[in-house]
């Protein structure tokens, strides 16, 4: 196979694991559509507050798993398959890829997630130091605020500043890496387009881990 097409075999696979909708699924086990409870979307954090707390964890691990496993083990794969290209840039093709698969899924034509388990999964396969400094920023805001929303935002601006201070050499990825992030957090953020007019209104729904909450993420 040529580099081309190893690339795009690739990406395509990449997208379509992570176009699988598992919390539409683990919902749909306890006789739950995700989509018509508590603020719609399909991620670990609504199937957390709206089906239970196991199930919500269940659908974070591998919502998360989805985008670590392109990024992480895509590149590797292609190489001994004869691919020789460069393995970091196929990395992030793969990781994006998984991350845009669960944004929009074919599955369930095209309306997702807002993509914060699988970018996480995804930038630890690609840059697990600034990714690391990204949690440390998620649970200190999320612990002190409450709004698992805002620390996802916080948290992926984070990663993406960590990453260009530790901007690795040319030939390890060079600006490829930083220029990526960034327009992985810019993403993320224009997916919580309407928490952040929620949190400039003052109806954001703070996490409560005692109950269910009603309220949207």
């Amino acid at each position: 196979m040529t580099d081309l097409l190893i690339t795009i075999a690739a990406i395509v696979i990449a997208y379509l694991l992570g176009s699988i909708p598992f919390g539409f699924v683990v919902a749909r086990t306890r006789g739950i559509d995700i989509r018509s409870v508590g603020s719609g979307n399909i991620g670990a954090t609504n199937v957390f507050r709206s089906v239970g707390k196991s199930w919500g964890i269940l659908t974070f691990v591998c919502d998360f798993l989805k985008g670590l496993i392109p990024a992480l083990l895509f590149s590797p794969l292609a190489t001994q398959s004869g691919f020789g290209g460069s393995s970091t840039l196929l990395s992030v093709l793969c990781g994006v890829a998984a991350i845009v698969g669960h944004n929009w899924p074919i599955f369930l034509r095209f309306k997702g997630g807002k993509g914060v388990a699988t970018s996480a999964g995804a930038l630890i396969g690609i840059c697990p130091a600034a990714v690391a400094i990204g949690i440390i920023t998620w649970i200190i805001t999320f612990l002190t605020l409450r709004y698992v929303s805002l620390a996802s935002m916080i948290a992926a601006m984070a990663i993406a500043v960590a990453a260009w201070i530790m901007r690795p050499s040319q030939a390890s990825g060079g600006l490829l890496i930083p220029v990526a992030l960034t327009l992985l957090a810019l993403l993320v953020i224009g997916r919580h387009h309407a928490n952040i007019g929620r949190l400039i209104a003052g109806r954001e729904s703070r996490f409560n881990f005692k109950k269910k909450s009603k309220g949207t993420s």
